[in-house]
């Protein structure tokens, strides 16, 4: 339980910014000017309008095209959009740097507790981390939308508390998102349940398209000042399933599926995001021994996911989460609780 003075510290940084401290971000913002695509030589206000509805909004997007792709999404000439793009290269300075650089690249990463020290530990620590995709999967009732709806409360807690002091998108593409929860789980670290639920921006998707739709949105929200840390998608695959059943279709699920996948890493990249999906699963017939349980989307997702966890129900109501792949962490397990507070380390 969390002392008074911490509740303090969290009821403070969850709770609408004052007028002082939005002129002092503000500033900050101004004094910090980030490119915008005008600044690019043959980009007018005309054209990027025009990249803009092609979805194209950032350097990053217009950098990584070929002239003709972006030639023919904003109606210039191949020259102008050869100069373009090496202007947008060389601003982003997207060349090789060394062990050193890099590192200090990655010193911005932010961390946002799960709520249990023991399944934070199983992460590195300190929870999930900004700039990666971790990935939940397991049965139904294994526990991956609590844990993803105590990221999307805690994620609004102070740094050193474990948040990361921003507010979190949360898509819903199997109607699990509960308001009622969240209002507990604020409870749980001694919030404000109305300003808690405030910071989460939830988009229920409809369709697989609809799904990769809401994250060009989300890149929309963030230019607009919209301080987001944490992506969440409950569930990743439920949409591809449904929409391509059968053989002869796994092979459009599984480019479509790369595609979406490659673009939340793109987001968690750009924007310093911590990206938390939930994964179905199915019974791999042909497992004779063993758990047959295996995540939908096989390799593809496998590949693009940072850190994968495996989560099963355990003894005494307990929850079981396995890591079963990492960049930089062995395989192990943590034990935890899912409780009306939120998730704990003891019932």
């Amino acid at each position: 339980m969390a002392t008074k003075k911490e509740m303090d510290e969290i009821k403070d940084a969850i709770s609408d910014e004052d007028e002082e401290s939005s002129k002092k971000k503000k500033k900050k913002s101004d004094d910090v000017k980030e490119p915008e695509l005008t600044d690019l030589p043959g980009i007018g206000p005309a054209v990027a309008a025009k990249l803009e509805s092609a979805g194209i909004l950032d350097m990053m997007s217009l950098a990584v095209m070929s002239p003709a792709s972006l030639g023919d999404a904003a109606g210039v000439s191949p020259a102008v959009a050869r100069k373009a793009i090496q202007a947008a290269r060389n601003m982003l300075d997207l060349g090789f740097c060394d062990g050193m650089e890099f590192a200090k690249k990655r010193a911005n990463v932010n961390y946002i507790t799960t709520g249990s020290k023991n399944l934070d530990e199983l992460l590195g620590g300190r929870g999930i981390e900004s700039k990666s995709i971790t990935e939940a999967f397991g049965a139904f009732g294994s526990g991956k939308t609590q844990l993803g709806l105590s990221l999307a409360v805690n994620v609004q807690m102070p740094l050193a508390q474990g948040g990361a002091e921003g507010k979190c998108v949360f898509i819903d593409t199997e109607g699990t998102f509960r308001p009622e929860r969240i209002k507990q789980f604020a409870d749980g670290i001694g919030a404000n349940p109305e300003k808690v639920l405030k910071n989460i921006l939830v988009a229920r998707a409809f369709n697989s398209d609809h799904q990769m739709l809401l994250l060009e949105k989300i890149g929309e929200l963030i230019k607009a000042g919209e301080p987001i840390r944490l992506l969440i998608v409950d569930s990743l695959t439920a949409h591809f399933r449904a929409e391509y059943a059968g053989r002869g279709q796994l092979a459009d699920r599984q480019q479509k599926l790369n595609r979406y996948m490659h673009d939340l890493m793109k987001l968690a990249e750009t924007y310093n995001l911590a990206v938390y999906v939930t994964n179905q699963v199915m019974a791999n017939p042909a497992q004779m021994f063993g758990d047959p349980t295996t995540a939908i989307g096989g390799n593809i997702v496998g590949h693009a996911s940072t850190y994968r966890i495996y989560l099963r129900r355990g003894k005494a109501g307990s929850r079981v989460a396995k890591l079963i792949d990492s960049p930089n962490l062995p395989d192990n397990e943590a034990v935890y609780f899912v409780t009306t507070a939120g998730i704990k380390d003891k019932e």
